[in-house]
């Protein structure tokens, strides 16, 4: 259950005389020899320690951490409510435990404050914190905009100033990222993507130009980071995140990153941010044990650790965290501009019992498996940061049968923009895998997820979850000579893009990677230089644009008007055919899909409209890496009644392609 505080009295002579108080006593203290100052620090309002209390507040950056003065100095603030003491430590004043002390506040709300005359931007510090056992911390600033490199784990004092030259895409970003526009997404792995000839990161600013030119050649719509904020293990890839509040400083400062943002922008292309608010590591620096107890896990080891990734997980009943949360959410978008939020493992928040076994965890207050603090922050985020910044898309990573992901609040759902479609990702590659000769019997594999395509406003992902730890490249998952690998590639992009939903492709697959993604090494971009690979690029190009200029192909994406099959379960050739649809018969598209090496002479299908049907897409076009299988460029219709249609047309289909007519 939710845990609310009642609202603190406002403006009673009560609360006006103790702060009075406070600040005349407190207005400068001398700890041997260091001045630090408190009365020149408040800077939270009593509604912002109601909405801090409620688990409402949406700005907490803006009062909580290290905030430089115009007039010069630091003022600091941080949650600990538990802290016997808080100490800000640096270089400053040589790391030392005692010289600069926090004052907790008169009021209940467990922050300490304190501001330190000359020091500026750029200062490395730490929160000194003791605790109520005796016990001495050095923490990380939650709130810190920007962090030490790796290994190094203090926060720097920083500012996220910038003049920003975006507004062309911030006025039109509604209809970028509307619910019937094209959204095909690139997901990309900052420290792997590409690196120098010695092996070494690039920085924010060489990335800004490399890959904003590389995305918008490919036409993709969008670029989805994986997680940029700070972390201290690179091989967690960012899901173990200590630093919530700044991009990974192994790339230069948070301005740097805001380059790349601005830049992607300008050229018309959105950015999603992957976003991590399931669980955290147990760095002594980070989060955990915070102020000497348990104050953004949950305290119960069966709701606050998470046994698989050896993290801890968020305490969503405790308000306090859910306005670190929101408040971390609203960042992101306010002042990195950023477009979307792809909250990652979303399962592991709805349920008690995710990853668990009999006896280690226990049931809810109606005796269920549902995590229903977790339920009710998961609404609240959406209900907030959609009443904020209605023309972004929040994506959820979840990987069950959980309804409503994608439903409104006000109707029982989670109010999500769209969920990962883990079905279709699952089901389609197992398909894709198995020998063609034996695909006619798995048919089902491939379809079945067009029975539940329009209970959710899906996107389908080909993740970077998907080629690790010994699961192959796209391509190597594909069977057959090498030939046939890349045929089977080509023709999985055409499905995946025919598909209702919108789109996203791991960094690698898109030129068809032959090794497994390592995040150490930058990706194989020799092999664009080799035809079959350049053939795979050039497919998924040529997909990006199909989608983004043919409105059956996005118009009605989540709606289950815009699909029609034509046939389904034609088993003897291990054919399947359907209909994209737009707003008039006049957009219609007919995708056809060969799903073996052996070519179809002369296959008949059912049309919906009379007249020439034109070929559009051809996965096996020599452009592509293909053997052009002739399959003529224009068909005209006869009145041959045909898979329930009135007309129909008669052509070739290409060994393992997809093909695409439109009227």
């Amino acid at each position: 259950m939710r845990r609310f505080h009642p609202r603190p009295a406002v403006g009673t002579p009560t609360t006006a005389s103790t702060r009075a108080q406070w600040e005349r006593s407190s207005a400068r203290t001398s700890i041997d020899g260091a001045q630090v100052s408190y009365a020149r620090t408040v800077l939270l309002s009593d509604l912002d320690l109601f909405l801090f209390g409620e688990g409402t507040h949406r700005r907490l950056w803006e009062f909580l951490g290290a905030h430089v003065q115009p007039e010069g100095g630091v003022r600091f603030a941080v949650w600990a409510p538990n802290a016997e003491a808080v100490h800000v430590i640096g270089n400053f004043n040589f790391w030392d435990k005692y010289s600069h002390p926090l004052f907790k506040r008169w009021d209940s709300s467990g922050i300490w404050e304190g501001f330190i005359p000359g020091i500026r931007n750029g200062e490395t510090y730490k929160y000194g914190i003791q605790t109520q056992e005796g016990a001495y911390l050095e923490k990380l600033d939650p709130f810190g905009l920007f962090c030490e490199t790796p290994p190094k784990t203090a926060s720097i004092v920083w500012t996220t100033f910038n003049e920003w030259k975006d507004q062309t895409w911030m006025n039109e970003r509604a209809s970028k990222n509307a619910m019937d526009a094209p959204m095909s997404i690139y997901e990309v792995h900052l420290g792997s993507w590409q690196k120098t000839l010695e092996n070494q990161y690039l920085s924010y600013e060489d990335l800004a130009d490399k890959l904003v030119s590389y995305v918008q050649d490919m036409q993709f719509t969008h670029v989805e980071f994986m997680p940029v904020m700070e972390h201290p293990f690179a091989p967690s890839w960012g899901y173990q995140i200590t630093g919530y509040f700044a991009p990974s400083s192994r790339f230069g400062d948070p301005q740097g990153f805001m380059k790349v943002i601005e830049k992607l922008h300008q050229a018309g292309i959105g950015v999603i941010l992957d976003w991590v608010p399931s669980h955290f590591p147990g760095d002594d620096h980070g989060l955990r044990n915070f102020d000497g107890t348990c104050l953004y896990e949950h305290p119960d080891p069966k709701k606050g650790y998470h046994p698989d990734w050896k993290s801890y997980i968020f305490d969503y009943g405790r308000n306090e965290v859910r306005s670190f949360l929101l408040s971390n959410a609203a960042f992101w978008c306010e002042r990195y501009h950023v477009d979307g939020l792809r909250v990652d493992a979303v399962a592991s928040m709805l349920y008690l019992d995710y990853s668990r076994n009999d006896g280690e965890w226990e049931p809810n207050i109606h005796g269920g498996n549902h995590n229903l603090d977790a339920i009710s922050f998961l609404q609240d985020l959406n209900v907030h940061i959609y009443g904020e910044f209605p023309d972004i898309q929040v994506i959820a990573e979840e990987s069950t049968s959980f309804p409503g992901v994608t439903k409104p609040v006000f109707s029982g759902g989670l109010g999500f923009g769209q969920k990962w479609m883990m079905g279709w990702m699952n089901d389609t590659l197992r398909f894709f895998q198995k020998d063609p000769i034996h695909r006619q019997y798995h048919l089902n594999e491939l379809t079945f997820s067009l029975i539940y395509a329009f209970t959710e406003n899906f996107c389908l992902p080909l993740s970077h979850d998907e080629v690790v730890y010994g699961k192959n490249s796209l391509l190597n998952k594909m069977p057959g000579d090498d030939w046939q690998k890349f045929a089977n590639l080509r023709l999985l992009f055409s499905e995946q893009f025919a598909h209702p939903g919108t789109k996203l492709v791991f960094q690698g697959g898109e030129f068809g990677q032959r090794e497994e993604w390592n995040h150490d090494q930058s990706l194989d971009w020799h092999l664009t230089e080799q035809h079959a690979h350049k053939g795979i690029q050039k497919t998924v190009q040529a997909l990006n644009i199909l989608y983004k200029n043919e409105p059956a192909l996005h118009k009605k994406q989540f709606d289950y008007e815009g699909f029609e099959w034509i046939e389904s379960n034609d088993q003897g050739n291990s054919v399947i055919s359907f209909i994209r649809k737009g707003d008039s018969p006049k957009q219609h598209i007919i995708v056809i899909l060969n799903l073996t090496p052996a070519p179809r002479e002369n296959y008949r299908i059912g049309v919906p409209l009379p007249g020439v049907w034109k070929q559009i897409f051809n996965s096996d076009n020599v452009e592509f890496g293909g053997s052009d299988y002739p399959v003529a460029g224009a068909m005209m219709t006869e009145e041959i009644n045909w898979q329930g249609k009135a007309f129909s047309i008669s052509l070739n289909l290409p060994p393992l392609s997809a093909i695409m007519l439109k009227a």
